[in-house]
């Protein structure tokens, strides 16, 4: 599971599945690479750095996600979500993803990493 601590403290995460008998690892790195692929197109930023990204939780061949937007009017959510979900289905062994949108906590600029801060301009 990730940690609600944003991309500064996403902590480790290695979930291990079997597939057909075939153990398949989908470890930190791989799932958030992923997820850096979906940016806002607004900000032109990935989810993972803007602190989008709550929680991941792997059950089998599926990959759970809860993440927010930065507002909840955001017109582009629906983009950001199907997104979302088609980088997580690329990966080797998801045969589903369920990204689910939540609300609480609110997103806050604090959530953001410190490279979606400079390049948004935020000190």
């Amino acid at each position: 599971m990730v940690d609600r601590e944003g991309p500064r403290g996403l902590g480790s995460l290695f979930a291990v599945h079997v597939l057909s008998g075939v153990r398949v690892m989908h470890d930190q790195e791989a799932i958030l690479e992923a997820l850096r692929t979906v940016k806002d197109p607004e900000l032109n930023i990935n989810v993972v750095d803007l602190g989008l990204v709550y929680t991941v939780q792997t059950h089998e061949d599926q990959i759970d996600v809860d993440m927010t937007l930065t507002t909840p009017a955001c017109p582009a959510g629906p983009e950001i979500l199907r997104n979302a979900v088609g980088a997580l289905e690329k990966l080797e062994g998801v045969s589903k993803a369920n990204v689910k949108l939540v609300m609480s906590p609110p997103w806050t600029p604090d959530r953001m990493s410190d490279a979606a801060r400079d390049e948004l301009g935020i000190f």
